[in-house]
């Protein structure tokens, strides 16, 4: 099959099936939300409210698209679909099997790593264009947090391509899988490179307890304050394919990818992204809200010292120790 087509089609299927699981994963986290805080969650639309997510979609989709007079409107108007573009575009180099994946290319750690960062650009827009002061606010603020968790996200991603030798996401799973890996092989700095991944990952997806861009208690919405149905919705799609696309990521880099300790395939894959997907739904309700000084206090005092200290560990590993390779 000739390789743009094969990349179109894997390409459509990934998109749907992330998608499908952003869907049922909005009503699994209401659901778990519920039960962290002794409540029942979604239960009329559908079975256990298993189709309220596709309930609330058509709502959004049938709601007043609202422009503001002052606001910019083309830019107002591409900056949700460059949102969701963004997301979406990042999972195009995620292997979830060794045959699952839209594109492998060589630089994939370099793609996702670009294509997630551009993730600032239309959210700065919609803040900027909105005219509105909380959006402008919140997406400043946005700003300020991507560019600097930027830093140690790249630099634990560094680690498991110092320690396979490439950038190309499929091999950085096989090296796991040769050195039977635990977290990502070595150990140290493989597993704490991983904590430092899914911290700058939390923070690059404004999810809580790094959500300051669009602080409800202050910005109202952030950058979304003047948002209605559809264009609302693309902003709220984007925050959650960019956590799902962490996930998937940070499963590959660190967790082995497909490979598990019966047989390798999408389902390991599958259940080691949902998992961490999970995870975060687990922090953003047990967590509360850094305030600006303590986010930025904790990226560039901890954070990134961390890892540069977790890189150079890499390296001396690479260089001293006996079959790193």
């Amino acid at each position: 099959m000739n390789a743009l087509v094969h990349g179109a089609l894997y390409g459509v299927v990934i998109v749907l099936c992330l998608l499908t699981t952003v869907a049922f994963g909005v009503w699994f986290e209401r659901k778990f939300a519920g039960r962290m805080q002794s409540r029942l969650g979604p239960t009329r639309v559908g079975p256990y409210g298993l189709l309220q997510s596709f309930a609330d979609i058509i709502k959004l989709l049938q709601k007043e698209d609202i422009i503001p007079a002052d606001a910019d409107g083309s830019l107002f108007t591409l900056a949700p679909v460059l949102a969701a573009l963004c997301a979406l575009g990042a999972a195009a180099v995620v292997p979830f099997s060794p045959t699952v994946i839209a594109s492998d290319l060589d630089i994939g750690v370099v793609w996702v790593l670009a294509v997630g960062g551009l993730m600032v650009i239309p959210t700065f827009a919609a803040g900027w264009s909105s005219n509105n002061k909380f959006a402008l606010l919140g997406g400043m603020r946005a700003v300020a947090q991507s560019v600097s968790y930027g830093v140690p996200l790249v630099l634990a991603v560094l680690v498991p391509v110092i320690l396979s030798g490439t950038m190309r996401i499929s091999g950085i799973v096989a090296w796991q899988t040769s050195h039977h890996w635990v977290a990502v092989w070595p150990v140290i700095p493989g597993l704490p490179a991983f904590g430092l991944y899914m911290l700058a990952m939390l923070a690059e997806s404004n999810r809580i307890p790094f959500d300051i861009p669009e602080a409800e208690s202050e910005l109202v919405a952030g950058v979304t304050t003047e948002y209605t149905g559809a264009k609302f919705s693309l902003f709220y799609l984007s925050e959650y394919v960019h956590t799902l696309v962490g996930s998937a990521v940070a499963s590959a880099l660190f967790l082995g990818g497909w490979d598990g300790p019966f047989a390798p395939g999408l389902h390991w894959m599958a259940l080691k992204t949902l998992t961490l997907f999970a995870l975060v739904y687990w922090v953003r309700w047990s967590l509360l809200r850094f305030r600006s000084d303590q986010l930025m206090d904790l990226c560039w005092r901890r954070l990134t010292p961390l890892g540069v200290a977790l890189v150079l560990a890499s390296a001396a590993w690479v260089q001293f120790a006996p079959g790193a390779h």
